[in-house]
């Protein structure tokens, strides 16, 4: 089973917990016995943290080691396209950054 697949996987596990969470919260909410909620929390809480950790630690650096060849030549024809689309408009990679600034100063200013 590839990784995606478990993670899917993982995905599918979390909303199960979830719904385990919901029921314990109704009958602590009924019976005022918190254990099982408690215990279910815990559960989610772990569940979640080694999902998180096999996303940043493991899956997303096999995407990024499988893809690094690749985003070069995404980054090349971006900027093609951005440097055709910009001399069409007959403006400037700058003139739109500056855009971003003064709206970005305008909106602090708002503010005040």
């Amino acid at each position: 089973m590839g990784p995606i697949a478990m993670m899917l996987m993982d995905h599918q596990r979390s909303r199960e917990i979830g719904k385990e969470m919901e029921k314990s919260a109704k009958d602590y909410l009924s019976s005022g016995n918190s254990e099982k909620l408690i215990a279910d929390m815990q559960l989610y809480v772990d569940h979640i943290t080694e999902h998180l950790w096999k996303e940043n630690n493991k899956l997303f650096m096999m995407a990024e080691a499988r893809l690094q060849h690749v985003s070069k030549k995404v980054d090349e024809e971006l900027s093609v396209i951005e440097k055709s689309q910009l001399n069409e408009l007959g403006k400037s990679r700058q003139h739109y950054e500056e855009l971003a600034e003064n709206l970005t100063h305008d909106i602090s200013n708002q503010g005040n």
